[in-house]
């Protein structure tokens, strides 16, 4: 079966059962200082899963665009992607798994019509400290509907992966795991914070029948890297909350989260475990071998790699392009900016033309235009994009082969400052008979990946969006807030978590009631009387023991390195009505703020309430 035709029996298929279709949040996320991008289904469903009622009511299903770019240095095999669509039906508090598992099975086995025979499933081995249950009731439907095919499901208890390279399958048919089989934010059962959600889930998995590979593992199992077997989607039980004594409470609203990769199930449905070799990106691939006059599979390695990474690079460029994102230094727009310069790169390792990158464009828009009407209407506009940003690139390009000839050969330095790819440097030396250390570029790069993390951590310290204006004022109205709701509440109070927009605060602090009306009044008029004197906000370097001698508040979690930048409002540290371990940016003076008003006080999760907030000057 074909991409679109997978989309359509899955959505029709959940639609019968009841589902709403909910259309696909954007890629890029906004307002969100923890994350670039929409990288799976359930990501934009989270308070609805938290227990926020959702408009379009308790079944839900849809195909969301992702984008993953953790591993773009894998983009060149025959399954790792950066952007792809994630298939999800979801229940609020309505179905569960007796009603799950057979629909999840039906669909794979009937509606796309997959071998029985090649699928095998994993569920959650349990917990006894902290009180989870194995997953008893999945393994008994798992076991009933393999049943009623002839296959007698043998359970297999790997517990973990490294297990599974030692012991292998076993003959079985449904395998048990602990962590790789539990969900929540937070990761395992035992690192999940009081109030948290999470639950079990049950996978499955298609066999290709390939040769296992043993660099990965002594023996193949499911959840082996080798290929054999390929995961096609997850069903996410989530019916537990972290009690405060470690354990769990069954929640009262019980939760289904189902994704599915709609590239995998296609690459099943062939029989193929090369999505390249599907109509996913097969079109892309047919149009790079007349650029290039090259065979896609030919017995040069480099090319084939080629193919891949300007099929994959291009599709999630112009998906990107289509929700708004444009190539520039920072954030998204560097991230895309990386993507089509990447894909430049190897367009020319190809040997496929000068400005011919903007040619995919339009086979992209046909075939995601059906479901995502303003790929294809935006089709010009995107191929405008594409083609801009390769000429940009052609002039960083020459600027590079400039140093490169003047004598300038160390790696990092031609990639940091031009631009310029590792794997260009290393042609040109090549070709002179020289060599560069990859060794040398991989720990300088090292080393600055860690610088640029640190300065992304300050950056957003204290949840920031961006550095504008507003939100630097807001910010500083934040600090504020914290030192008057500690004076009114008690120095019980402590930050649980913040986000800082351009038009409003958030702020998420540990208090076991709803604040009264009176509390909240008093609240704003304390924040109000410390922008009305005018106050400085100041910054001082101190030693971190220093700084909590004088009682700076830190962020909760957060750990420090041992000199810490304090800011603090007052005319000193000693008679300051706030100070906090913080990285800035900051308003100058707290009569910059305008006037400060509490919109919403509520419960964020169990001891900690959350309060949102403007400055009325930026309405």
């Amino acid at each position: 079966m074909k991409l679109n035709e997978v989309r359509n029996k899955y959505l029709s298929f959940f639609k019968r059962k009841d589902h709403a279709e909910i259309p696909s949040a954007p890629i890029p996320v906004s307002g969100d200082s923890t994350t670039l991008f929409n990288s799976s289904g359930m990501q934009p469903l989270v308070p609805y899963l938290m227990g926020q009622p959702h408009p379009m009511g308790k079944r839900l299903t849809d195909s969301q665009k992702c984008l993953r770019v953790e591993d773009v240095e894998e983009v060149g095999d025959n399954r790792h992607t950066t952007f792809f669509e994630m298939l999800g039906n979801w229940s609020l508090g309505d179905y569960f798994k007796k009603e799950q598992l057979p629909w999840h099975w039906n669909f794979l086995t009937k509606e796309i019509g997959l071998d029985p025979k090649r699928l095998f499933v994993t569920a959650h081995i349990g917990n006894d400290e902290l009180g989870v249950p194995r997953d008893d009731e999945s393994i008994a439907i798992w076991k009933e509907l393999f049943a009623s095919v002839g296959i007698d499901a043998k359970v297999v208890e790997l517990d973990t992966e490294e297990k599974g390279y030692e012991l292998g399958d076993q003959g079985g048919r449904i395998f048990l795991y602990s962590k790789k089989n539990w969900w929540s934010r937070s990761g395992a059962p035992n690192k999940m914070p009081v109030g948290e959600i999470g639950g079990p889930c049950s996978e499955v998995f298609y066999n290709y029948g390939l040769p296992h590979d043993t660099k990965w593992g002594a023996y193949c199992h499911v959840n082996c890297d080798c290929g054999c077997f390929v995961e096609l989607g997850n069903n996410v039980f989530i019916q537990y909350l972290k009690n405060e004594q470690g354990g769990f409470d069954t929640l009262p609203q019980k939760n289904v989260d189902h994704g599915s990769g709609l590239s995998r199930i296609v690459a099943a449905s062939q029989n193929t475990p090369d999505i390249f070799k599907t109509d996913v990106f097969s079109p892309i691939i047919a149009r790079l071998e007349k650029l290039s006059n090259k065979k896609f599979e030919s017995a040069n390695l480099i090319d084939d790699r080629a193919f891949r990474i300007i099929a994959d690079h291009v599709t999630g460029s112009v998906m990107m392009i289509s929700d708004g994102v444009r190539p520039s230094s920072s954030e998204q727009g560097y991230v895309l900016r990386r993507l089509l310069r990447r894909a430049v790169r190897f367009m020319d390792v190809l040997g496929a033309g000068e400005g011919n990158l903007s040619q995919l464009v339009s086979i992209v828009a046909d075939l995601y235009g059906s479901h995502y009407a303003d790929v294809k209407k935006q089709e010009s506009e995107i191929s405008q994009v594409v083609d801009e940003e390769e000429k940009k690139f052609r002039i960083t390009l020459a600027k590079g082969i400039h140093e490169f000839n003047k004598g300038e050969r160390d790696a990092f330095i031609l990639f940091t400052t031009y631009g310029f790819p590792y794997e260009l440097t290393e042609e040109l030396a090549r070709e002179q008979g020289e060599t560069i250390s990859c060794e040398d570029f991989d720990a300088k790069m090292e080393a600055h990946k860690k610088l640029s993390q640190t300065g992304a951590e300050q950056k957003f310290k204290g949840g920031l969006a961006d550095s504008s204006e507003e939100t630097t004022k807001l910010h500083t109205a934040h600090h504020l807030l914290l030192a008057a709701l500690r004076h009114v509440l008690g120095h019980h109070v402590h930050q649980r978590g913040s986000n800082i927009t351009a038009e409003r605060l958030r702020i998420d602090f540990s208090h076991d009631a709803k604040m009264t009306d009176n509390e909240k009044q008093q609240v704003e008029s304390l924040v109000n009387e410390w922008i009305a004197r005018d106050l400085p906000m100041q910054r001082i370097q101190i030693a971190r023991e220093e700084a909590e001698k004088i009682g700076a508040e830190m962020e909760f979690g957060a750990k420090y390195p041992d000199m810490v930048s304090v800011y603090f409002v007052g005319d000193d540290v000693e008679h300051a009505v706030s100070k906090e371990f913080c990285g800035g940016p900051h308003a100058a003076r707290t009569g910059n703020l305008g006037a400060f008003k509490i919109q919403k006080e509520e419960a964020s999760s169990r001891g900690v309430r959350r309060i949102k907030a403007v400055l009325l000057n930026l309405l």
